[in-house]
């Protein structure tokens, strides 16, 4: 029987009455189990964590799925990336799903493995270490033409695959 990538229903910031502290540990209860206790594995392999540094006594990775920016010490909360946190372990752990498309890409040094649920619009980014792979970042796609471009990307990948 084949396993599916089945998504939970979003954590809605409505939800906790414009109380971002609550929602923000809401938030974090799921990353804690989905990342520390109950830890995804992409096949096989073991998924580690960047824990530093540290910030407001979570770890580091919870701010690459859930804050958004390009310099790291100004990265800010991204709500839509926050109501999704509950997406990328069922997406790790269910890769081979037919729904997901999984491939590898080279940024800089770095090969990562992305994981995109199209019809969710919906990207993990994996960074492939050498015993291990680290959640790298996930978000939702809000520009098409960046869904476009990672399907083209996924295309070529797919063309040059060894069969």
């Amino acid at each position: 029987m084949k396993k599916t990538c089945l998504l939970p229903n979003l954590i809605l910031f409505k939800d906790y009455n414009g109380n971002f502290i609550l929602y923000n540990d809401a938030v974090y209860a799921v990353f804690v189990n989905d990342f520390i206790k109950n830890r995804p594995v992409f096949k096989g392999k073991r998924l580690g964590l960047k824990k530093h540094p540290i910030i407001d006594g979570k770890e580091y990775t919870y701010y690459h799925l859930t804050h958004s920016g390009n310099v790291e010490a100004e990265r800010i909360p991204d709500i839509r990336r926050m109501e999704r946190i509950g997406f990328p372990k069922p997406m790790i752990d269910f890769s081979d799903d037919p729904d997901l498309k999984v491939w590898r890409n080279r940024r800089g040094t770095n090969e990562r493995i992305l994981i995109l649920h199209e019809a969710e619009k919906y990207l993990v980014v994996l960074d492939n270490r050498k015993d291990y792979i680290l959640p790298w970042t996930a978000y939702l796609i809000e520009n098409n033409s960046r869904l476009k471009r990672l399907l083209a990307e996924y295309r070529e990948y797919k063309k040059q695959e060894p069969q």
